[in-house]
């Protein structure tokens, strides 16, 4: 029986990532979530984190697990461990794969899977199909006096987007909820962080303004935060931010972080991403910064990443639109 773990990866539109097998594997051409064999010595949890980076190159967190799928295939027999897991990165860059979609769930189950992902398929929508819709009942846990232990908890249970856009409406309406979710996501917890941040991003999706007295702390903190997932948020964050929001010193802080992570041979791809619409954002501000930004991302393209790839060819442009003198648009 050989142990294999799986991922359910969800992105911020509760799609599902699947992945194509190429022509010369077990299951040629079959779709699948992406996973792998289980290591001696290696925890499950270890294994599809691990897993994900080498296939996929995407950073991911953990949210709850399936019940295990054992299933014969004649050549072989699987156990198969599934995770559910929440990612920022919609592109990931495929090594052992032929293709990549994200799905709905309700069309999961017109996927051409392998036979055992089909249960595993099936097992997902039957849990996310479980998930409670009654909107009141959610709100009214997450109303004032906020309590820590019961708002931390109902975090960490959350399995449906539904859920998290309930929690990011209540925390427009009640600031203690927002200051919450803005502190959980500096916790040492990498779980809550994340999804509190992910959530934060989901808070400034109907209400932009309402992070900008924070701006400046999230700036300030950016290069310590060792948490790639609550980076990613945070820059998701500034980079459908006002600019003019900040002072000319934080600006100097978020370029240097940018241009760093540009840089970095180790950055994941959706931090890469959100760097250079920052940069852009900035060179409106500070033209000088534009001829620095596109030199870097074209060097970046020739590293063969299609997101980055992608993301550059599109900023490029943007660049090259630009006004030759648009001076400054600082407020």
């Amino acid at each position: 029986m050989i142990t294999v773990t799986c991922a359910i990866i969800r992105n911020d539109e509760n799609k599902v990532l699947v992945v194509q097998r190429g022509e010369q594997t077990d299951h040629p051409f079959k779709w699948e979530f992406p996973g792998g064999k289980l290591r001696p010595g290696e925890s499950e949890e270890e294994c599809i984190i691990r897993e994900i980076t080498e296939e996929l190159s995407i950073g991911i967190v953990i949210c709850s697990r399936l019940k295990t799928v054992r299933f014969d295939y004649g050549h072989k027999q699987i156990s198969l461990i599934p995770f559910i897991c929440d990612t920022l990165d919609e592109l990931p860059f495929l090594s052992e794969h032929i293709a990549f979609k994200w799905i709905a769930p309700e069309d999961l189950k017109n996927v051409d899977f392998s036979e055992a992902d089909i249960i595993v398929a099936d097992n997902y929508l039957q849990v996310v199909g479980n998930v409670r819709e009654d909107k009141t009942a959610v709100m009214e846990q997450v109303q004032s006096p906020v309590n820590d232990e019961e708002l931390r908890s109902m975090v960490e249970r959350m399995i449906s987007l539904k859920e998290v856009q309930w929690v990011a409406t209540s925390a427009i309406e009640n600031p203690a909820i927002f200051n919450k979710l803005l502190e959980y996501s500096f916790s040492d917890d990498r779980k809550l962080a994340f999804r509190t941040s992910w959530i934060l991003t989901k808070v400034c999706d109907k209400n932009p303004e309402i992070i900008y007295p924070n701006l400046p702390r999230i700036t300030e903190v950016l290069g310590s935060i060792d948490n790639e997932s609550v980076q990613r948020s945070f820059l998701r964050i500034i980079s459908m931010s006002d600019m003019n929001k900040l002072t000319e010193a934080h600006h100097g802080l978020l370029a240097d972080h940018c241009f760093s992570a540009l840089r970095s041979g180790s950055t994941a791809i959706a931090i890469k991403a959100y760097s250079m619409e920052i940069l852009y954002r900035l060179a409106l501000i500070y033209p000088e910064l534009a001829n620095e930004l596109a030199v870097t991302i074209n060097i970046l393209r020739g590293e063969g990443s299609a997101g980055i790839i992608a993301r550059g060819t599109i900023i490029l442009k943007k660049l090259a639109e630009m006004p030759e003198d648009p001076g400054s648009r600082r407020q």
